[in-house]
């Protein structure tokens, strides 16, 4: 029940208690048996006033206040404000608010066994608070350990990167593996009463003594998929260009001559460098023999 109640009725109890001990000492000293009784009455009222004080306990916005009786649990108050409980409750705030845990920088190997990098922030909120102190003896610390695992399992169980499009890879599939890695944890912390929000992976790298290498190899990879793309369009404009020359009658190629025009203009379009154009006349000579 709300606690301004509970104020309110041990202020009077005070002042009832305070007027009989007055008016009971008055009595008492002039001998009569009444101000003995007035005294008593006067001092119940005082217990009575301060066991109203002690059941009244304030609640902050965000808060829980989880109650128990000579160790049972009887419940929990999630109302904010001045709430008034049975004084004989022992009373623990927990809290209910968002928080945060990121860990710290972990290196584990990944599915393909090369060591990395890798760290996350776990947003979290105690959903159960009877699970939260109850079920596990540190719950904060509990969140954090089963974390960190979570982030290691997932870690271990994909690889850093992948050319398989059909397989996933940390780097490539951020969306589902931090999905998958929310799963997890609030599988692990379900026990704890927690409930998981949000998980994001803030740091991914390989290891130091590997970075270099793997990074000569990413950069391969690279240069091998962009010529790859770039002799895939060069064949294509050199295919085009012949049938426009030979579609429009500008010249009659033979075999020899195609030959030629392919291997030039394969040069041209491939070639790192900008090609430096020579006119043979060779041919010409022959010809003119």
């Amino acid at each position: 029940m709300s606690g301004y109640f509970a104020i309110v009725g041990g202020v009077i109890l005070l002042i009832l208690a305070l007027l009989l001990a007055v008016f009971g000492l008055i009595m008492t000293v002039a001998q009569a048996a009444l101000g003995v009784i007035l005294i008593v009455l006067g001092a119940v009222m005082f217990i009575a006033a301060m066991f109203l004080f002690k059941g009244c306990t304030s609640v902050a916005p965000g808060n829980a206040v989880v109650l128990q009786l000579y160790g049972k649990y009887v419940g929990t108050v999630r109302q904010s404000g001045l709430r008034f409980v049975n004084p004989f409750y022992s009373k623990i705030q927990v809290s209910t608010r968002i928080r945060n845990h990121e860990t710290s920088t972990l290196k584990v190997n990944d599915l393909d066994g090369n060591p990395i990098e890798i760290g996350a922030v776990v947003v979290w909120q105690v959903q159960d608070t009877a699970q939260a102190l109850f079920e596990v003896d540190d719950f904060e610390e509990f969140v954090a350990i089963q974390a960190e695992t979570a982030v290691r399992h997932i870690a271990n169980s994909y690889a850093y990167d992948s050319s398989d499009p059909n397989r996933m890879s940390l780097r490539d599939n951020a969306d589902e593996i931090t999905s998958k890695l929310s799963s997890e944890v609030a599988a692990r912390v379900a026990a704890a009463g927690v409930t998981i929000i949000e998980s994001r992976i803030t740091q991914l790298a390989y290891a130091a003594e590997i970075a270099r290498a793997m990074l000569q190899r990413q950069q391969a990879t690279a240069v091998v998929a962009a010529r790859q793309l770039i002799v895939e369009g060069a064949v294509g404009m050199v295919e085009t260009a012949i049938e426009q020359i030979e579609g429009r009658g500008i010249v009659t190629l033979g075999h020899l001559e195609r030959s030629d025009l392919v291997s030039n203009l394969m040069i041209v379009l491939c070639g790192d460098q900008a090609a430096q154009p020579t006119i043979s006349t060779t041919r010409n000579q022959e010809s003119g023999k």
